[in-house]
């Protein structure tokens, strides 16, 4: 775990994400977006890590039912149409990078989803490209996050603070940078929603 001294999450955090024991997340929903060339990694590490803590996990892309491949070809089918959901149904969300966002963000309905989550302060974590959706949603204006260096200009310029770190939190925003990331990400992503 990354050393909280040198970190960039509040130490009162880090007690928090030691607290985290298996089935901690028992009850809690959450959703993540998939489309084509999504990151492999990115989802799936995640999605294991929130069942293994006891959370449903729904994968919501453009159509239920639709198989989309990774962008190392790894198939992920979804569980439900972007369109048929609505936020107050989950307690999180999981934003993957891979070229995927960059498609997805165009989309009014995943935008508004983003912003609804946002107004009611529960956890959204995007890693590496998925900053993409935050960024056309407008909720990253103010907000201490990374990303990958592909889109830290794009971060920068929606308003956010950008920093070079494994994982940044910042109030319910969860951010990290790349695959390597993963451990750091999902641990202060189970804690947020713990």
């Amino acid at each position: 775990m990354t050393d909280p001294s040198s970190s960039s999450f509040p130490a009162d955090h880090s007690a928090l994400v030691d607290s985290v024991s298996p089935r901690t997340l028992n009850g809690k929903r959450i959703l993540s977006f998939v489309g084509e060339i999504y990151e492999d990694l990115e989802l799936w590490y995640p999605k294991l890590r929130l069942i293994e803590a006891g959370a449903e996990f729904f994968v919501a892309g453009p159509k239920a039912g639709e198989k989309y491949g990774g962008k190392l070809g790894y198939p992920c089918v979804s569980d439900l149409e972007i369109d048929a959901c609505e936020a107050p149904s989950f307690d999180g969300l999981l934003v993957p990078g891979g070229f995927m966002p960059d498609k997805l963000r165009r989309d009014p309905k995943v935008l508004q989803l983003v912003r609804e989550f946002d107004a009611a302060k529960k956890p959204i974590a995007a890693i590496c490209h998925g900053g993409w959706i935050p960024i056309s949603a407008g909720v990253y204006k103010g907000i201490r996050v990374t990303g990958s260096p592909g889109i830290k200009d794009d971060l920068i310029n929606a308003g956010a603070l950008y920093e070079d770190s494994p994982v940044v939190v910042d109030g319910h925003h969860v951010s990290s940078r790349r695959p390597d990331d993963l451990p750091d990400f999902c641990r202060h992503f189970i804690a947020l929603l713990a």
